[in-house]
């Protein structure tokens, strides 16, 4: 961990930062039976997504990544910015108090960026559709008791 350009970030973090990966900030809704777009198009077939809904989680996806990946960015240069004041010895209470409120406050940008999407891909699918979801991602229990998506199986 010495040797990391970001003490406090992986390279795996990193990466999945400049990707727009979840990293796990998604599973108040995931595991709750609120598919994210990402996996919901890598199951789309035995699911049996409509084209319909397909080309609506593609978009979801999309813009999920465009929205993400610019405050994964952010994240990255204020944990460096973090690194940097502890590194050069310049490190003072008022500037790890501004430095770590900058921190949280776009980590809750991006957990709240990441799960927006959860909550919209649920309006697209059947009760059926995240039943099935669950039991591909190896989800015990019934998803659809959290919530009713709009439209009937």
């Amino acid at each position: 961990m010495q040797t990391r350009p970001i003490k406090a970030l992986s390279e795996q973090q990193i990466a999945d930062l400049k990707t727009a990966r979840g990293m796990g900030l998604a599973l108040a809704a995931e595991l709750n039976g609120y598919p994210g777009p990402k996996h919901l198009l890598e199951l789309a077939d035995p699911l049996g997504l409509t084209g319909e809904q397909r080309g609506k989680i593609r978009q979801l996806f999309e813009s999920m990544q465009s929205a993400t990946i610019p405050i994964g960015e952010a994240l990255i240069a204020r944990e460096s910015e973090l690194d940097r004041r502890f590194a050069d010895r310049s490190i003072t209470e008022a500037v790890l108090k501004a430095e770590i409120d900058a921190i949280a406050e776009i980590q809750g940008r991006l957990r709240h960026a990441h799960l927006k999407y959860h909550l919209a891909t649920v309006e697209l699918l059947t009760p059926g559709q995240i039943q099935r979801y669950a039991e591909l991602r190896g989800y015990a229990g019934n998803p659809t008791q959290h919530h009713r998506p709009s439209h009937s199986d």
